[in-house]
């Protein structure tokens, strides 16, 4: 008895309650493309391992590695001249009255908040500023500048909202915010 698939091609796919096409069995077939994967797996991993070994003509010696830090000794001011030429900087009147950092950018952009205060009997421009980051037991993480274009008026103050100081480590907690240069207008 047939059951009328000869039409469409299925008829050696089904029959009538005779065995299953196939030579071997579905355990057989599971089994050997398990153990192809595994050996692909081996393969693969015994290459990065490769990749991963340094060249022994290559390998850096433990030494401790010493880092050369640049100070700048302040230049005091000799005579009258001078002086003038230090205020010229605009800095003596100049102070940040309040500050905060935030996290932006998924959390590694440090977003400063802070008031610029100028007492001077003139405006400033150009104001330089640099933050240092701390982690959350005191020890010292990066430094971060930036120059801010914006205008100060004399005998005021102005609040910079959230300005991006740059990228900073995970780890930092605190950041401290100073003046480092302004240009009198």
């Amino acid at each position: 008895m047939s059951a009328g698939f000869g039409w469409i091609g299925l008829r050696n796919l089904v029959g009538n309650g005779e065995a299953s096409p196939r030579s071997g069995s579905a355990t057989n077939a599971w089994f050997t493309r398990g153990l192809l994967g595994l050996l692909a797996g081996f393969l693969v991993g015994g290459a990065v391992w490769l990749l991963m070994l340094p060249a022994q003509n290559n390998i850096a010696q433990a030494e401790p590695v010493n880092l050369a830090l640049a100070s700048v000794d302040p230049v005091l001011p000799t005579s009258a001249s001078d002086t003038a030429a230090a205020r010229g900087a605009g800095l003596d009147g100049l102070k940040i009255s309040s500050q905060t950092w935030r996290r932006g950018g998924l959390g590694s952009k440090a977003l400063v908040t802070f008031t610029v205060r100028n007492d001077n009997d003139y405006a400033v421009k150009d104001i330089e500023i640099v933050c240092a980051f701390t982690r959350r037991d005191g020890s010292h993480l990066t430094d971060r500048s930036r120059v801010l274009a914006d205008t100060v008026g004399m005998k005021s103050r102005k609040t910079f909202a959230r300005v991006s100081i740059g990228f900073v480590n995970v780890n930092a907690d605190q950041a401290k915010c100073s003046l480092v240069t302004a240009r009198r207008v």
